[in-house]
């Protein structure tokens, strides 16, 4: 096809594309009205909420809700929001009440905003309030005042809204029947936007709330104004910028939540009040949950896996679980038939919103369908490029087996036999390992499955691999990384990376279900799963310990599930290295207080990764037999 017939087809696509909008924006609005309301909460406080609400009578209609601090916009009783731009147009023609609310204190909201507000179990005053009571006083509200609704609520939303939803899970509502939190905000210390196992997210925690952290003195529907960066190249700004005490510096004086940031490092009292996982068994035996996340998501992949074991392990609940290739929120967005250069054969999203997603509301709302199709565990595996519907998670059947590493590079199931062994590199806080190749001004969802080659070729980063595979290995459940270590200095991080390479000759191109390809994928090294441990928490996030330099130390720690088949013919990688930036903060490699030190204080340290029969380093890996 020459380029010119290409751009015709392209051309009429896109307006094709943009003629099926129209056509669905304008019957949303000849078939719903929009009613803008303050729904008063029990201390008096009102929360602004857009309510869209089904014209035809002829029967009762759902109610389904997302509370949110991103905003319920477009405002105005004639500005309608696009929910044609995706899968969530179903629920317009199904005739569903959709609602979405400005939490408190943001946007159009009355009253004070506080970021993952903690949920209290003991509330006895009309002052005594949290997300749960504010979802509780709206539902009631809701299905009280507004006619024509069946009585029966769902909840979801996605990231932040994700949380709420959690949340209002926990309010016990009686006419609460579904709610799906997904990618849910859920430890922001231990693994999901903030914090990984106490290393701190610095491009995401500075870009977010150097706009989203502003105050909000007022009701307004207009948002914050975000930092000035002078520069788009983030590698050199952050690196550039230095200490954390200078990014305090940049942020100023007037965002609450990042100077609690810099006044909690440890994982104390005040981050596990705002772990909604310990409450998870109050939900209702009659409220069914569906946890959805991504395997890719860079955000919030910790908080959908981690809240979907909680509800399992405390509540009675009806609670299914979906994980799907997805980068974050992709499953409500796009078709999710690839993620960057790596390609999945199929529209993942398309298929859980029509056989996942909608059959479970529409079942628990409208008591319509069946929900037989929607297993305890939804999992699409990479590699194999399949769904797998299965009965728990992870699955029957699966055993841990250990990969160990091995001098010169290799990577075996058995434990090494030298006497003594080791491979070292050195750690500069000053050229710090980068998360990609490429010079780029917002952190990439792509990173999760990028080609990790750049890496591999760095010295400062540790390559170990396998010979090409005889059959396939699938992996399914959480991995463990095992290190035996020594470092120079009194801290570190240690960054694993769990990595396929595919074959030599490996390529896309001419097969069915598969995107044309516009990479080089023969020998691509697609990042699996990666995972940070600041050295200090090896052992208990709360306690930190500091290195004694030179002294052989075991660092074990816990990657988030995956779920991924190594095709015979490839082979597994895993590379170690003790930065990751700027997606990470740099660890000064000293143990002192990392959000308040000085420039000076980044040292360089001197690392060695046993691998002898004395002291094995391994990562465990979940394989189905």
């Amino acid at each position: 096809m020459n380029n010119r017939k290409l751009l015709l087809l392209l051309l009429l696509f896109t307006q094709l594309k943009t003629f099926a909008q129209n056509e669905d924006s304008a019957w949303f609005r000849n078939n719903y009205i929009k009613l803008e309301q303050y729904i008063p909460m029990r201390d008096g406080i009102q929360l602004f909420t857009s309510i869209y609400i089904p014209k035809d009578n002829a029967e009762q209609h759902p109610i389904l809700m997302t509370r949110t601090p991103y905003s319920c916009a477009p405002y105005g009783s004639k500005q309608y929001k696009n929910y044609w731009s995706n899968h969530y147009k179903d629920y317009l023609k199904e005739g569903y009440i959709l609602v979405t609310q400005d939490v408190r204190g943001r946007w159009m909201s009355q009253g004070t905003f506080v970021d993952v507000r903690p949920f209290n179990p003991d509330k006895k005053a009309p002052t005594d309030i949290d997300e749960a009571s504010d979802t509780y006083d709206t539902i009631d509200w809701l299905v009280k005042n507004i006619s024509g609704n069946n009585g029966k609520v769902g909840i979801f939303g996605i990231s932040y809204p994700g949380f709420y939803s959690t949340m209002g899970a926990l309010s016990k509502h009686p006419a609460l029947k579904a709610v799906s939190p997904q990618a849910p905000v859920t430890d922001w210390f231990v693994g999901d936007d903030f914090h990984h196992n106490g290393a701190f997210c610095l491009m995401d925690a500075f870009n977010f709330y150097s706009s989203f952290g502003k105050p909000r003195p007022v009701p307004t529907t207009k948002g914050p104004e975000g930092f000035p960066f002078p520069t788009e190249d983030s590698y050199d700004f952050y690196l550039r910028t230095g200490a954390l005490s200078h990014f305090a510096g940049l942020m100023g004086d007037s965002i609450a939540f990042w100077k609690d940031l810099y006044s909690h490092p440890t994982y104390d009292s005040w981050w596990q009040a705002r772990n909604p996982r310990t409450h998870t068994g109050v939900i209702n035996d009659s409220t069914a949950t569906l946890l959805v996340g991504g395997l890719f998501d860079a955000e919030d992949c910790f908080g959908a896996w981690s809240t979907y074991k909680a509800i399992e392990n405390k509540a009675k609940n009806n609670n299914k679980l979906v994980m799907g290739p997805w980068f974050h929120g992709q499953w409500a967005r796009g078709d999710g038939a690839n993620l960057g250069n790596v390609q999945f054969g199929s529209k993942t999203s398309e298929w859980y919103a029509a056989n996942l997603e909608h059959p479970f509301f529409n079942y628990y709302l409208k008591g319509q369908g069946r929900i037989d199709g929607i297993k305890e565990a939804n999992i699409f595996f990479t590699g194999e490029n399949t769904w797998k519907q299965l009965p728990q998670w992870p699955p029957a059947g699966v055993q841990e087996a250990s990969l160990y590493l091995q001098p010169k590079g290799g990577l075996q199931w058995t434990k090494p036999t030298a006497a003594s062994s080791f491979t070292d590199y050195v750690s500069d806080p000053s050229k710090p390992v980068p998360y990609t190749e490429d010079v780029l001004f917002r952190r990439t969802r792509e990173y999760m499955t990028d080609d990790q080659r750049f890496a591999s070729r760095r010295p400062d980063v540790l390559v170990f691999t396998t010979e090409a595979l005889t059959e396939d290995v699938t992996l399914a459940g959480p991995l463990t990384a095992d290190l035996q270590v020594s470092i120079s200095t009194t801290d570190a991080d240690f960054v694993v990376k769990l990595i396929d390479v595919f074959p030599d000759k490996f390529t896309y191109k001419d097969t069915e279900g598969y995107l044309p390809e516009n990479y080089i994928m023969n020998g691509y090294q697609m990042l699996v799963r990666g995972e940070i441990m600041r050295g200090r928490f090896r052992n208990s996030l709360s306690k930190p310990e500091p290195f004694v330099p030179g002294k052989i130390t075991s660092v074990k720690y816990t990657l988030p599930d995956v779920a991924h088949t190594f095709k015979k013919g490839h082979r597994i990688m895993v590379q170690v290295q003790s930065s990751w930036f700027p997606i990470m903060d740099r660890n000064p490699q000293q143990f002192i207080d990392i959000y308040h030190c000085k420039d000076e204080d980044f040292k360089k340290s001197a690392i060695k990764i046993y691998h002898d029969a004395a002291h094995p380093s391994k990562i465990v890996l979940p394989v189905v037999k």
